[in-house]
């Protein structure tokens, strides 16, 4: 086992146990474990089940059930495109059309091989006043065009760039 995988069952059992090894307290539990690792890895899910007394079916019952949750290792960036009613309108897919052929993702890929950015879409970001929107990690951008789409998105690449040399 390498020193990686013992830090991340390391850093997960201290998750559990500030729950109480709580099986009611699965949900938290996990989003506290996504948050450390961007995703739930199988290992930490078999983990987490053994630790809680429970079934790794369960435990996967439940990641799979909540769409909060996921299975595959996402992007330092998460890049949600809206395709609500208000930004479809104003054009939101050309919009997730300009990101993702600027992040050169195929159309079966939503993450770049390097893992700095997911681009997903989402149904509705609440913000139909500011459409097209996108959020970034959490943080709002709208009334955007195509190219304002790809300037934020490459502020954040030379940003990354920058802090690697």
């Amino acid at each position: 086992m390498s020193v990686q995988n013992i830090l991340a069952f390391e850093k997960a059992g201290q998750i559990i146990e500030k729950y109480g090894y709580n099986r009611a307290k699965l949900i938290p539990i996990l989003q506290e474990i996504q948050n450390e690792y961007r995703y739930l890895p199988e290992e930490l899910m078999v983990y987490v089940a053994t630790m809680l007394g429970t079934t790794s079916s369960h435990v996967y019952g439940v990641a799979s059930f909540y769409s909060h949750f996921t299975l595959k290792l996402k992007g330092k960036y998460v890049v949600r495109v809206c395709d609500g009613t208000a930004c479809h309108v104003k054009k939101s897919t050309r919009l997730l059309e300009a990101v993702r052929a600027h992040l050169r993702l195929a159309e079966d890929q939503n993450t770049t091989p390097d893992f700095l950015f997911t681009v997903e879409t989402v149904a509705c970001l609440g913000t139909c006043g500011r459409a097209p929107a996108m959020s970034i990690n959490g943080e709002v951008y709208g009334l955007l065009t195509d190219e304002t789409a790809v300037a934020v998105i490459r502020d954040i690449q030379d940003k990354e760039q920058a802090s690697h040399e």
